[in-house]
């Protein structure tokens, strides 16, 4: 196996989900860089690889990047791997990967379960254009300016969710993005998988869902395609307005409706009497 740093997914859940070539990777591998070790010393206990494996989380990484890239510029064989899935999706691992590809070192992809890819591929949602937009933040009004920033996105969403939060995010995705359809993927591959499907309002009061156990990744329809009316328009520029500048006003609700940004301009001054 060539040196350099590889990025080995890993299951999400059933451990029969791991690749031959993951498996060849981590048995030819001087090092496994893992984010928690307990989690990754099952994984390799399950398949009698026997190796040394150091822990790379958040914490960790600012201490331990100068060793390991020390270690890659010798030609060491590292591979990265996350708790469940694809490394660098949600976790730090893309600050390391990124140093690698800047000081010269090869970086090879040994592709292999994902969640967000797993859930999209069941939620009966469009495929041919999708988002992934990773963990909402916690707090509600942090949350709801971030969906805000999505709202206009014309593809499908992927995001991922503590399942404590669920039942409130959903509430704030319903209220901010208004009745699409979606789909709730819990636990995907393991033993009590479900898979919850509806438009957000009545996710958003499904019990069930209000802080299940368990890995969440909710999947979101696109916005509707349709012609916006004139009253459409005005009322989301009356929204806009009264957290934006005009400007800013006919750019957002340009890029949510589809409409000429100058025509929302004008509309714009005009609601504001000027």
């Amino acid at each position: 196996m060539a040196p350099g740093l590889y990025l080995v997914a890993t299951p999400i859940g059933n451990l029969r989900d791991i690749t031959l070539r993951a498996l060849d990777v981590l048995a030819a591998a001087d090092l496994v860089l893992a984010e928690d070790t307990r989690v990754s010393a099952k994984l390799l206990s399950a398949y009698g690889l026997a190796k040394r494996v150091e822990r790379y989380d958040e914490h960790a990484a600012a201490r331990a990047t100068p060793k390991i890239m020390a270690s890659l510029a010798g030609g060491a064989r590292i591979a990265l791997i996350s708790d469940a899935g694809t490394p660098l999706v949600s976790d730090p691992g893309y600050r390391l990967a990124l140093g690698a590809i800047e000081a010269g070192v090869p970086v090879f992809p040994i592709p292999g379960a994902s969640a967000a890819l797993a859930a999209l591929s069941v939620a009966g949602l469009p495929t041919d254009r999708f988002l992934f937009a990773g963990f909402p933040p916690p707090k509600s009004a942090a949350r709801r300016a971030f969906l805000q920033d999505l709202k206009g996105v014309r593809a499908t969403l992927i995001l991922f969710e503590g399942a404590s939060r669920l039942g409130a995010s959903l509430t704030d995705m319903a209220q901010v993005l208004g009745l699409r359809p979606a789909a709730v993927a819990r636990e995907l591959t393991k033993l009590h998988e479900t898979l919850v499907r509806g438009d957000l309002a009545s996710l958003a009061a499904d019990p069930k869902l209000a802080a299940p156990k368990g890995e969440v990744v909710v999947v979101i329809g696109p916005p509707p395609d349709v012609a916006a009316e004139p009253a459409d328009a005005d009322a989301a520029l009356a929204e806009a307005l009264a957290r934006l500048s005009p400007a800013d006003a006919a750019r957002e609700v340009a890029d949510a409706l589809g409409l000429p940004r100058r025509d929302l301009y004008r509309r714009a001054l005009a609601l504001q009497g000027r």
